[in-house]
């Protein structure tokens, strides 16, 4: 198989940190405040379905994958068993979301940076992040597996730090143990804007869960596949429901929900209650991490994409090149310097006009999960027509299939009521008819 001209250098630890580090990012550390203001405590449901919902996407991602371990991942799967312009569709829309992401985690770069050097113009600190990883990348795919590894490690290992210290100030703290967890219901109660603060709440918890997916882009490189994906699969999402709703408890556990973020980030509150100098550089250094985290996965997303549908024919051949080092040297190139763009864009779009491109990015996160439910439908037909039996089935086929696209149903009507959000649902048929014509016209 063609797949073979890349070399299979990521270990299960690999995988596991890879999904872990592209689905807990700078959202949990900063944008909880916000996401707590919608929901109040009910949030922690939020991530809790939100979880689930994801959860059962990756498995059906994730079965395919064992199946045919193969780079491209759910572009070539919508290919084979949907159809052309399905795969067409499929890689380009994911390599586009994250062509965004890698622009967005670049600005977070030298915002941060700036944060310890003030004078230092920002476009510098954004185009030596973009050499360094796109030279990391080219070395070879183990080396950037294992910078993922240790960068992912930093971003788990503050947010169990948090988990750990909070819980110390619940279970020390001098008033009654029942009246530190009665924060999560004596204001306003646990729904304090309801069922509709929760489901709102739910459109960036989905933003911040976006990413996990990247298990099975990694399957055409990953070391023992029939065991590393399954394992890395089942073992990633209870850690993060960990992560994301164990946060969510002890944060709203500690102060009541609508006071939870108001003077600083929330891991820096908890690091200053326990008495830890220079919180507020501590998290500075975690967030900078997980932004440059989050840029080299985009960056390794980005060019095995493109490999994948080079050899579908779904992009020109010249992303098909492999380097002596055994990765798709063009592919990581042309992604690489496509996110140059940002420092264009820093220079000429305010910071509102950034964040509606990113609320595109939440659409085409919702296309890309769409595209990968119908596709493992269209699997599962093949087998059952061929009477094949698959190695890691998903759970609760073809009913969670149904469940999971209603979910994304209800995600996209809230974005509609969430007037930051609802330029994305506009731009996303339009957005698919752009693809259209753009595949059409190469016909």
């Amino acid at each position: 198989m063609a797949e073979d001209n890349l070399k299979r250098g990521l270990k299960n630890r690999h995988l596991q940190m890879i999904a872990l580090g592209t689905a807990v990012g700078t959202g949990l550390f900063y944008g909880s405040t916000s996401t707590i203001a919608l929901a109040g405590p009910a949030v922690s449901l939020s991530y809790l379905i939100g979880g689930i919902v994801v959860f059962l996407i990756v498995r059906m991602l994730s079965e395919m994958s064992v199946e045919e371990p193969v780079s491209g991942s759910f572009s070539y799967y919508a290919d084979k068993y949907w159809g052309k312009f399905p795969g067409f569709l499929a890689g380009w829309n994911y390599w586009f979301l994250y062509i965004l992401v890698s622009m967005a985690e670049l600005t977070a770069v030298s915002i941060y940076v700036s944060y310890w050097l003030p004078d230092l113009p920002h476009w510098i600190s954004a185009l030596i992040c973009l050499v360094v990883i796109t030279l990391i990348n080219l070395i070879t795919v183990s080396a950037y597996g294992e910078i993922e590894f240790w960068m992912a490690l930093i971003k788990i290992s503050a947010i169990i730090f948090m988990i750990v210290l909070g819980s110390y100030l619940i279970f020390t703290d001098a008033r009654p143990f029942p009246e530190n967890f009665s924060n999560l219901w004596s204001h306003g109660g646990f729904f304090p804007n309801g069922l509709t603060g929760m489901l709102l709440a739910m459109v960036p918890v989905i933003f911040s869960f976006g990413g996990i997916e990247l298990i099975g882009i990694a399957a055409g490189e990953a070391k023992d596949p029939d065991k590393t994906i399954p394992k890395a699969t089942n073992q990633v999402i209870y850690r993060i429901l960990i992560f994301y709703v164990g946060t969510m408890i002890v944060l709203m556990t500690l102060w009541p929900w609508n006071e939870v973020g108001t003077q600083a980030s929330p891991f820096v509150q908890i690091f200053e209650n326990v008495g830890i100098p220079a919180a507020a550089n501590l998290l500075n250094f975690v967030v900078l991490t997980a932004a440059i985290s989050v840029y080299n996965s985009a960056i390794y997303s980005n060019s095995r994409v493109l490999y994948g549908m080079a050899q579908s024919n779904n992009a020109p051949k010249f992303f098909e090149k492999i380097s002596a080092r055994k990765v798709p040297i063009n592919g990581i190139l042309v992604s690489s310097g496509i996110t140059l763009l940002v420092v264009v864009l820093n220079y000429f779009l305010p910071g509102q006009v950034f964040m509606y491109l990113m609320s595109i990015v939440t659409g085409a996160v919702l296309i890309s999960w769409i595209m990968i439910i119908i596709t493992h439908l269209k699997f599962k037909a093949h087998c059952k027509k061929n009477n094949l039996t698959t190695k890691f089935p998903a759970y609760f086929y073809p009913i969670s299939n149904y469940l999971c696209l209603l979910f994304i149903a209800i995600i996209v009507v809230m974005m509609l009521t969430m007037e930051e959000m609802r330029l994305a649902v506009i731009l996303m048929p339009i957005w698919i008819l752009a693809i259209w014509i753009f595949y059409k016209s190469g016909r």
